[in-house]
């Protein structure tokens, strides 16, 4: 079971059905045998994969049945959001459409110029490993065997956050403090993705990637999720 954001079903032309053979998901999944079980959504945070399984009868479907819980977020969390998540997403019950247009578009002018802040980010990261350590123990508390795999958060060039990703490093001293207290191990989506993002290859949106680090990220989730197989892991 992967809980993640959109970086896992965006390829480099945009969303994508969970089934797309070349996402990394599911190029994990094919190379270990398993099914995968994909509950993903654009701009997830720590947070929302705890709301998901607190909420979503789709994860509570596969928890009993599932090898490993893959924690695929934490980008979102470490990018500039000087205009609070919250009215982002409220933008969209704006009424009527004239004004709710015009909400979007002032959203979308000021955040790229008020990114270059710095500050804050979307869940500061003493929040992010909070929730992330919230579902890792719930998760432990039905299934304590379970192996649960964290990972690092990726890197951008997205216009629409001014480039700007400063709160990253903070966010990956959190984590791996985390990680270091709770065994869960780490795979770090930056270093998979660093050459692609940063070519032509990747999306033009700046922040998801094309095929070549959707392979990249598979090989690190494998190396994680081989030894999980070997000790008798199961789809």
């Amino acid at each position: 079971m992967v809980l993640a954001d959109s970086l896992s079903y965006y390829g480099p032309e945009g969303g994508l059905p969970v089934d797309d053979p070349r996402l990394w998901p599911n190029l994990v999944a094919a190379e270990l045998g398993w099914k995968v079980e994909l509950v993903a959504r654009i701009g997830w945070t720590s947070r929302d994969i705890w709301w998901a399984l607190t909420q979503d009868p789709r994860v509570w479907a596969a928890i009993p049945r599932a090898g490993a819980v893959v924690f695929g977020v934490g980008g979102m969390d470490s990018l500039p959001s000087p205009l609070p998540t919250a009215l982002r997403e409220q933008i969209r019950y704006v009424r009527p459409p004239l004004l709710r247009r015009a909400v979007r578009a002032g959203y979308g002018w000021l955040q790229p110029r008020l990114s270059h802040l710095g500050w804050p980010v979307a869940l500061p990261p003493k929040l992010s490993v909070s929730y992330l350590e919230q579902t890792r123990a719930a998760l432990a508390y039905v299934r304590p065997e379970l192996p649960v795999i964290g990972t690092l958060p990726s890197v951008h060039r997205c216009d629409a956050y001014g480039r700007v990703h400063s709160g990253r490093p903070a966010a990956e001293r959190a984590l791996r403090a985390w990680s270091a207290d709770t065994g869960v191990p780490l795979v770090d989506l930056a270093a998979a993705v660093r050459s692609n993002i940063f070519s032509e290859d990747a999306n033009p949106d700046g922040i998801h990637w094309g095929w070549d680090a959707h392979v990249a990220v598979a090989e690190a989730m494998l190396a994680e999720l081989e030894p999980v197989r070997v000790k008798g892991g199961h789809p």
